[in-house]
């Protein structure tokens, strides 16, 4: 009988890199469980009892201070345990910190903060570093040990610069089986980490075969309280799929010269009262663009965190349907388990499925940070999708237009279309008439009001957030502001079945600010414009599917004398901006190996990308399943692992800082507001398992509260004298904000804000005023 494979427990004190970790012992250790507890999830005394079923422990990186019991919880009392309970313990980062100060070393502050920064380490060539060559090691650290006073401690590696002197960088116990370091061998950037872990485990099986220490094998006690080791393999749907999948009807179709905008004006986008979403990639590198073709009957899908329920609607109803012992998410996956879709086009990413937004604050309730809602009164949905059945897709690239239906004997729509594709583009010069001048959204004088973030408590604010980073809360904080605009002219057009002002200011935005991932989502009570340059996350369809994300840190306008080499050398030449895109990076591969395992890649680092109005710094991370792992789940909900792999991926990490957890902890300190909408993500899934999902930057949103529950009925507002209100004043908010570092200036980073929110302002025929 072979011998059972290793078990190591990791001690997670909330970080944001722990699967990174993970992965790192997975390949250091081979074949090895890695089963992984918070540090407040079993006590010491309950912990000893089990201790005899791992070969080691290591003891993860988080936020906060070592000498903060609530920050490091069981991790003090591990160094303390007596020798009949001993074991091979390896820490980083804040495992450093406490396995020092535990001993006697003193705990202090760098003069000069190191997060996300590279530094070169000297080590011993000994112990953990026994043949390991140059170290150049990822730093996310604001807090450091000085071992003047530590007793049986021995210093293996440091580091030096001119600020904060030489660091301590590695430990050990001279008389138990206890190492650690102070940087990050996890993070993709660092060099030698694999090799340090091979020594620790050559060190910890030689340590416990010359003390004669054996494990005890796995039972079922053990697995009660330590559940399945990672990497984890998620279980298939509860309810397996009963019903025949959906197969499209699709027409291709070549129409030159007629754009995304005439297609939506053919639709009826015109009459503001009824629901119309277009996903556009109006700037390159996008290439589809989606427009959905809604009817009275389309289903609607809403929901609010805190509720225990799901809100449907229709043309002719709407009903709350109660959660039961799912959350939304998993009502969602069993929702599209019901509507699978195969044989469509497979040159085109969508089929038809759910389109529309999720909000921020959707994600900040999957981290299990208690809501603060003060009141539901005029909040926007955290969910809001459509799932929808016709849709027309545009390949920018081939110039094709597709078709498409899953509702069962549709032909006489698709003819119908075909005809009034075929006349708009007849009558091309009438429809462009429209879409290359937009009513004109400039407000006039003394009409609109624009209330801007207080300039001076938002710079007080950049401050309090470096505090939190120089106190090794975090490492980078993503600092946000709403700006809100009334517009109030009686003399202006009015929303009507004929007439909708938020699509004519879309098309301004579209012309001021083209993106590759546009969107124009009115889904009652809310409408969202949007031009973002950030694709958050996308999904193949499986089997075999990737999942890929592409964050942005690092943004410079074009311009005559802005260069790809100027460019390259203001990002990729920028400490501040390199360290900001690897922070999130390593975030990013965290959240992918929690969801699809070890097989996680950086493709792409820090690349210096061109759009049509910037440069941007660009990295790319990929997840694959394991091999046939999502083939079983091609039987049930397609997509359904890109869906767990974004529900575990939010709120975006670019929009947070890290760690996640306790980042968004600290910014509900500093922002007034929620941001709802803004900074969460907006796209579809669809229904033959692909999906694609954009950052919500660059945008604006209102709430229109002439569209209660029983005003779901939309047909209704067809009639101009029923429509409702149109003497109101609208009210929109403009999210803006950046990543606060250490090495961020309060002057700098207020003027990027402002930089960010005139993009979208000038839709409005406003600027930011002078002297702000």
């Amino acid at each position: 009988m072979s011998p059972e494979p290793p078990r190591i427990l990791l001690v997670d004190s909330y970080d944001s890199f722990t699967y990174n970790l993970a992965s790192l012992c997975r390949k250091a250790i081979p074949n090895c469980y890695v089963h992984i507890v918070k540090n407040d999830d079993i006590g010491l005394t309950d912990l000893l009892s089990y201790l005899p079923y791992f070969s080691g422990v290591v003891v993860g990186p988080g936020p906060g201070s070592p000498d903060v019991p609530e920050d490091v919880g069981l991790v003090k009392d591990l160094w303390k345990i007596s020798d009949a309970h001993l074991l091979p313990i390896f820490g980083v980062c804040l495992g450093l910190q406490s396995l020092g100060i535990e001993h006697g070393a003193a705990l202090r502050r760098l003069s000069v903060v190191k997060h996300g920064q590279v530094s070169a380490v000297e080590h011993t060539g000994t112990d953990i570093f026994k043949g390991v060559g140059p170290v150049d090691a990822v730093r996310y650290h604001s807090l450091h040990v000085e071992l003047s006073g530590a007793k049986n401690i021995e210093e293996l590696a440091s580091t030096y610069d001119a600020a904060n002197g030489r660091v301590v960088m590695a430990i050990r116990h001279c008389t138990r089986p206890f190492w650690a370091v102070q940087y990050h061998p996890e993070s993709v950037l660092t060099r030698g980490g694999v090799e340090v872990m091979l020594n620790f485990w050559r060190l910890a099986r030689a340590w416990s075969s010359s003390h004669g220490r054996v494990t005890r094998p796995w039972d079922q006690k053990a697995d009660s309280v330590f559940g399945t080791p990672w990497p984890y393999i998620r279980p298939q749907p509860s309810t397996p799929r009963t019903n025949t999948p959906l197969t499209p009807s699709t027409i291709k179709l070549s129409i030159p010269g007629l754009s995304a905008p005439d297609i939506c004006e053919v639709l009826g986008v015109d009459d503001d009262s009824s629901p119309f979403v277009m996903l556009e990639s109006a700037a390159q590198p996008g290439r589809f663009t989606i427009i959905g073709c809604l009817t009275s009957a389309s289903l609607r899908v809403t929901y609010t965190v805190g509720d225990s329920s799901i809100h449907l609607a229709d043309g002719e109803s709407c009903d709350q349907v109660d959660l039961g012992s799912h959350d939304v998410w998993s009502w969602l996956t069993s929702f599209m388990n019901k509507r699978k879709v195969v044989g469509g086009s497979p040159e085109i990413p969508f089929w038809g499925g759910l389109m529309g937004y999720l909000s921020y604050e959707l994600g900040v309730e999957s981290l299990k940070v208690p809501a603060e809602r003060i009141s539901t009164e005029g909040r926007h949905p955290d969910v809001n999708l459509v799932f929808v059945e016709r849709s027309i897709i545009l390949d920018s690239t081939s110039g094709n237009i597709y078709l498409q239906s899953i509702m069962e004997d549709d032909d006489e729509w698709l003819t119908e279309i075909v005809v009034q594709l075929h006349s708009a583009a007849r009558n091309y010069s009438t429809y462009s008439s429209f879409n290359t001048s937009p009513s004109s959204t400039k407000v006039r004088p003394n009409t609109s009001t624009v209330i801007l973030p207080d300039r001076d408590l938002y710079r007080s604010r950049i401050n309090t957030a470096k505090e939190y980073l120089f106190a090794g809360e975090s490492y980078e904080l993503c600092l946000t502001a709403n700006t809100r605009i009334t517009l109030n002219d009686p003399l202006s057009p009015k929303a009507s079945s004929t007439y909708s002002p938020s699509w004519q200011r879309y098309k301004h935005l579209r012309e001021l600010n083209p993106a590759p991932h546009a969107a124009y989502l009115r889904l009652h009570p809310t409408t969202l414009l949007a031009s973002s340059p950030e694709r958050f996350l996308s999904f193949t369809r499986p089997p075999g599917a990737t999942y890929q994300l592409r964050p942005i840190k690092g943004t410079i306008r074009k311009g005559h004398d802005v260069t790809r080499a100027v460019a390259e050398k203001a990002l990729r030449g920028s400490r501040k901006e390199v360290a900001e895109n690897l922070m999130i990076v390593d975030l990013i591969r965290h959240d992918l190996h929690g969801a699809v395992g070890e097989n996680v890649e950086v493709k792409q680092f820090c690349t210096v990308e061109e759009y049509q109005t910037v440069w941007q710094l660009v990295s790319v991370i990929e997840g694959k399943p394991a091999e046939g792992a999502d083939r079983a789940a091609s039987h049930y909900a397609n997509g359904a692992l890109g869906w767990e792999v974004l529900r575990r991926s939010l709120p975006p990490g670019s929009m947070t800082g890290a760690p996640k957890k306790r980042s968004v902890e600290i910014l509900r300190q500093l922002e007034d507001e929620e941001r709802n909408v803004y900074s969460g993500v907006f796209g579809y899934w669809c229904a033959g398992g692909g999906g694609d999902w954009s950052v919500t930057i660059r945008s604006c949103f209102k709430y229109d509260d002439r569209y209660e529950c029983d005003a779901h009925s939309w047909t209704k507002f067809n009639n101009p004298g029923f429509y409702p209100g149109v003497h109101e004043p609208e009210h929109w908010v403009i999210g803006a904000g950046g990543a606060i570092t250490a090495l961020s200036d309060p002057d700098a980073e207020w003027d990027e804000m402002l930089a960010k929110l005139q993009s979208v302002l000038r839709v409005f025929g406003a600027a930011v005023p002078r002297g702000h």
